[in-house]
């Protein structure tokens, strides 16, 4: 197994409303759906954000569109207003989720590098 960024497979959009934070995540090519299926879960995210996230994760499957939106509860520090983090906002919160580092094989790791391999990514 190898270790890449999120990023590498996927790109996506991020909001907010209150505390809860609102991530789609899209993946670049309609064969990456199936890692990031398999990659991104609630509870992997949780593991992600660690105590930045105290609520509920909900994920959304929507294989027609090759997403998922996840819905983070809790996630804001109390939301833009109540917060003391400097940048509370769900829109950072899209780019975390693209810095989660996931597992692929050396089959899928072969297809997204087209068989050369990266610099940022790690044999696990």
């Amino acid at each position: 197994m190898a270790e890449i960024y999120l990023n590498d497979i996927a790109h996506g959009r991020s909001g907010d409303k209150g505390d809860t934070s609102n991530v789609c995540v899209y993946a670049r090519k309609p064969e990456y759906y199936k890692i990031i299926e398999r990659e991104v879960t609630p509870a992997a995210l949780h593991t992600h954000f660690g105590d930045m996230v105290k609520g509920e994760i909900i994920r959304y499957d929507i294989p027609s569109l090759g997403g998922f939106n996840f819905v983070m509860k809790h996630a804001l520090g109390g939301g833009a207003t109540m917060s003391l983090r400097l940048d509370s906002l769900g829109k950072s919160m899209g780019s975390a989720v693209m810095r989660m580092k996931i597992h692929v094989t050396q089959e899928e790791l072969a297809e997204i590098t087209g068989g050369s391999v990266k610099g940022d990514i790690e044999e696990v």
